[in-house]
């Protein structure tokens, strides 16, 4: 029996071939879809989508967004403690002060303690800066807190016009060495940020309340740098103690020498016109002891551009003086036959020389107390 002819039959062959290369076929379509996938999340919206309002973003997002405040400057709260004030040298305009000064901030990037800079302190190798904490202390309600030591010189120009019934005020003056006004603000401790010790003593002097002020300075220049403003704001702290002198014991340290002497100076008038060379003699020495004293009460004084109240006093004691010898010496022509005449004028030329002094006195330290 004849067979049938076989038939073959084709199986389909891969593309790809081999296994070997099924197994690279794969992983390369593997690739292509990752590939895709990344494609698809890195290209950007179709432009009709980008050209909607607030490129999809809700209105109220948006409002919520344009409503939303300004980050305002950091808020540094400030206070100090006035320990000691030692000296006080107005040759010198300079002083010595004792102080606790401390901050506390809310934001992690600053620390005041360390950027604060005393702006008015006297150079000297004597002042001790000393921080009593390491690094800020994190307070259990947020924000941080730090405190610092100073002792050391300070200066300013002190105003002597009503000397020796001038009142002084002896500043410390604080600002930030990185931060201007528009980054970080200084704001008071409370309703009494300054405090002084209350058994304090400064010898010559009473010692006023303690004041502190917050203001802004503005530098008219940017310092060379070229990526601040030319006139940057920066937030100052300005610390004030009043100091005024006693004025019964200046009263009498001031007048009573002076006093003294004009009383010397008019007992001219009372000498009889004859002794001229006793006359002369009484006023040149008056003349010559007000010098003296003036040299000793403005010896620890600077000098300056202007006439303080005690030169006025002095001035008016000079030309008392000026004008009794000038008396002297108009009379000193007369014969003896006219001394009771000369004794009468002498006495009225004391009365209203005295009179005019006393007034013109009394008015100079009106002026310089009102």
């Amino acid at each position: 029996m004849a067979l049938a002819p076989r038939r073959l039959v084709h199986k389909p062959r891969l593309a790809c071939g081999s296994r070997a290369r099924v197994s690279r076929c794969a992983a390369a379509l593997t690739a292509a879809a990752l590939a895709a996938c990344i494609f698809a999340v890195a290209t950007p919206f179709p432009a009709a989508l980008a050209q909607v309002p607030g490129g999809g973003v809700p209105k109220p997002v948006q409002e919520a967004i344009r409503s939303a405040p300004e980050p305002g400057p950091e808020e540094v709260v400030t206070g100090a403690y006035i320990n000691d004030i030692q000296q006080l040298d107005f040759k010198a305009n300079n002083y010595v002060i004792d102080l606790y000064v401390w901050f506390r901030w809310t934001s992690p990037d600053i620390d005041p303690s360390k950027s604060m800079e005393f702006m008015n302190r006297f150079a000297s190798d004597d002042n001790l800066r000393e921080a009593l904490t390491e690094e800020p202390d994190k307070l259990p309600g947020g924000g941080y807190y730090s405190i610092l030591r100073y002792q050391g010189l300070f200066s300013t120009k002190f105003q002597l016009a009503n000397f020796p019934f001038d009142t002084q005020y002896l500043t410390v003056i604080m600002e930030d060495t990185v931060a201007g006004a528009g980054d970080q603000v200084y704001v008071p401790d409370g309703e009494t940020p300054v405090l002084i010790d209350p058994v304090i003593t400064l010898p010559g002097f009473h010692v006023g309340t303690p004041t502190m002020k917050i203001t802004t300075n503005t530098y008219p220049t940017n310092f060379g740098d070229p990526t601040v403003p030319d006139a940057e704001t920066y937030s100052r702290i300005a610390l004030s103690v009043p100091v005024t002198r006693p004025m019964i014991a200046m009263s009498i340290k001031t007048f009573v020498p002076i006093a003294l002497i004009v009383v010397c100076a008019l007992l001219v008038y009372f000498v009889r016109p004859i002794y001229v060379e006793g006359r002369i003699g009484l006023g040149i020495t008056a003349l010559l002891t007000l010098v003296a004293i003036q040299l000793t009460a403005t010896s620890s004084l600077p000098d300056v551009d202007y006439l303080m109240m005690i030169d006025k006093l002095f001035l008016l004691a000079y030309l008392f003086v000026i004008v009794a010898l000038a008396r002297v010496v108009s009379t000193s022509w007369r014969d003896e036959s006219r001394e009771t005449e000369t004794r009468a004028q002498d006495r009225q030329w004391a009365v209203w020389a005295l009179s005019i002094y006393l007034i013109a006195s009394a008015a100079v330290i009106w002026t310089a107390l009102r």
